[in-house]
């Protein structure tokens, strides 16, 4: 049996065990989840008929803003899950678990990838449940291909695998799981801070630079622009740009981290 097919099968195993917890011990993943859905449901029905007329669709409309409101919450729920990554992979490192698989014959990196591929999957289920409740409160992305629904999935899934990875870095850094869970925190608020709930142009002057200059803001206007055909310029391109570098610098950092960890 060669090396890859050991690797894959040891990190196929690691995958089973983390979908395993996910279900068992599903609190932390519905905790993480409600945040997104019951922001959905404040903006939408508390600010919606304002933040609609201010963005051009008329005051006794929602339906406006609900659309521009959706991709920046599915990012968010993509962050809001990896900080559960972020503790889960802390808990293993402290609790001894993984001192044990390195005195098993296993691939030494199955147990981190395990982790990733799980919560990259719990990121896209939890993606599919908010845009479920979206599309239940009104949201349509009639206009969308399946070429450009194609291109959203594949970018969703590159920003889990990037958020993922940093998030992964962040538990195995932390000495504990509530430090994991403040470390990783920036990954669920930092889309407070880009345009995920108003226009760049909206946010005072001194602030723009701090909005569109970060990693959230060019993957949601890229989100924005293949499910509702708005612009995209050179989002796209950014957006790739940034999940790329973060997955590789936090596949580094990790790898490095838990290589040496004596834990």
């Amino acid at each position: 049996m060669s090396a890859f097919t050991l690797a894959a099968r040891d990190s196929r195993t690691m995958l089973r065990r983390n979908l395993l917890h996910a279900r068992r011990y599903p609190s932390l993943t519905l905790n993480l989840l409600l945040t997104p859905i019951v922001l959905l449901l404040l903006f939408v029905y508390v600010f919606g008929d304002v933040m609609s007329a201010g963005i051009g669709g008329g005051g006794a409309d929602r339906s406006a803003y609900l659309a521009y409101l959706v991709p920046g919450l599915l990012l968010m729920t993509i962050g809001s899950t990896t900080v559960g990554t972020a503790v889960s992979v802390s808990n293993d490192m402290t609790e001894g678990i993984v001192a044990r698989f390195r005195t098993m014959a296993i691939h030494r990196g199955s147990v981190l990838i395990g982790h990733v591929v799980g919560s990259v999957l719990q990121s896209i289920a939890s993606v599919v449940i908010v845009g479920a409740v979206a599309v239940a409160l009104g949201f349509r992305a009639a206009d969308a291909t399946a070429l450009e629904w194609l291109a959203a999935l594949g970018l969703l899934v590159l920003v889990a695998t990037a958020l993922t990875w940093t998030a992964v870095g962040m538990g195995l850094a932390s000495p504990n799981a509530e430090a994991a869970s403040n470390n990783a925190t920036p990954l669920f608020l930092l889309p407070l801070l880009s345009s995920a709930f108003v226009p760049l142009d909206a946010m005072p002057g001194w602030f723009q630079p701090i909005a569109e200059y970060q990693p959230f803001t060019p993957a949601i206007e890229t989100l924005r622009g293949l499910l509702l055909g708005t612009g995209i310029g050179n989002d796209g391109w950014l957006a790739v740009a940034w999940c790329v570098g973060l997955a590789a610098l936090g596949y580094r950092w990790s790898m490095v981290l838990f290589n040496r960890d004596p834990r």
